[in-house]
């Protein structure tokens, strides 16, 4: 009796969860990049200033 179908089979079904599991992570690190970047570029913009309600609107 051979295993030999077994063993390809372990070893294909190992090396797909890993590769996938390493995508994962990949992405993971890529989206916390985009988010810090995002906010960081947020905190960077002027603050609007504000206007008092009595006073009138130029155009």
């Amino acid at each position: 009796m051979s295993y030999l179908g077994y063993v390809i089979g372990a070893y294909a079904v190992f090396i797909v969860v890993l590769a996938s599991d390493a995508l994962a992570g990949m992405l993971a690190v890529r989206r916390a990049l985009r988010q810090s970047r995002q906010q960081a570029a947020r905190q960077q913009q002027p603050r609007p200033t504000r206007v008092a309600i009595d006073q009138e609107l130029e155009r």
